[in-house]
């Protein structure tokens, strides 16, 4: 394993959770991943107050900042003309909120899943027409994503195979789309649908990696349980991470027992994974 410096784990927040864990974040400013916005009736609604207080707490914070984009209701590679149209718009909306936040990652949804691994061979022309209609729905965005500054990173749901995300990515070839693992995931496809391990994906990223979410499953349900209260073998997920050239940004992402989320990382420094 490379010798290089223990890589600062950043956190997923909504406001309400800067109660918690403002302190652990500030202190040492870590990153953060806003996902307010990801919800349509925020994101579809006056999004200007809830920035203000964004803007207002964030005062004098000196970390990275990004959001999790839309994706409720929605594939970005829908076959109907019509539905990618609200792809579109919506995207662009996220890319909206990102900049008044001075968000540099937006992430969105993979469109694929272990019907598409186990149909891709019985409908020849679908996996062409999946990137063909997928590229449609992301081009606006990848626009103005380059235009704004930020990196649209494209995060596993159901996916099976790494490398249709990866190929996607790399046919939309832009350095302002990059992919994204969550390591939870991947353990749930991985324990329940025969996908690999969660340090393949990683691995099979490789420098696309621009973003890591970081929670722990017991490879059954999309549990977002604190690192180490799981299945995944968090060893072979920074062995894979610090192989890389350059680090990914990597958020926790949980959704209770927020409190313990200090521990949780304070062991993992302990085992010299990370801090």
């Amino acid at each position: 394993m490379p010798d290089k410096n223990m890589p600062r784990l950043g956190a997923a927040i909504t406001f309400d959770m800067l109660e918690t864990l403002g302190d652990w974040i500030f202190k040492h400013d870590r990153n953060i991943e806003i996902q307010d916005f990801a919800d349509p009736e925020i994101l579809t609604g006056d999004t200007a107050p809830l920035i203000e207080k964004y803007c207002d707490a964030l005062g004098g914070y000196m970390g990275d900042i990004g959001i999790h984009g839309p994706f409720f209701g929605f594939d970005i590679a829908s076959r109907d003309a019509e539905i990618r149209g609200i792809v579109k718009k919506r995207l662009l909306q996220g890319l909206e909120v990102a900049e008044s936040l001075n968000a540099t990652h937006m992430v969105v949804h993979s469109p694929f899943t272990k019907w598409h691994t186990q149909n891709f061979l019985n409908y020849p022309q679908m996996r062409a027409q999946m990137f063909d209609d997928a590229i449609d729905s992301l081009a606006p965005a990848v626009k103005r994503a380059g235009e704004i500054g930020c990196t649209m990173v494209l995060e596993n749901i159901q996916d099976i195979v790494p490398a249709d995300r990866r190929e996607l990515a790399e046919a939309i070839n832009s350095p302002c789309f990059k992919l994204s693992v969550d390591t939870g995931h991947a353990n749930l496809e991985h324990g329940s649908n025969g996908a690999p391990p969660v340090d393949y994906f990683i691995k099979d990223a490789g420098e696309m990696l621009g973003h890591v979410h970081l929670q722990d499953t017991d490879g059954y349900a999309d549990r977002h349980w604190i690192p180490g209260e799981g299945t995944v073998n968090w060893t072979s997920v920074f062995d894979a991470i610090a192989m890389l050239e350059t680090t990914p940004r990597l958020i926790i992402e949980v959704r209770r027992n927020l409190h313990r989320l200090p521990a949780a990382v304070k062991a993992l420094k302990a085992r010299g994974l990370a801090c």
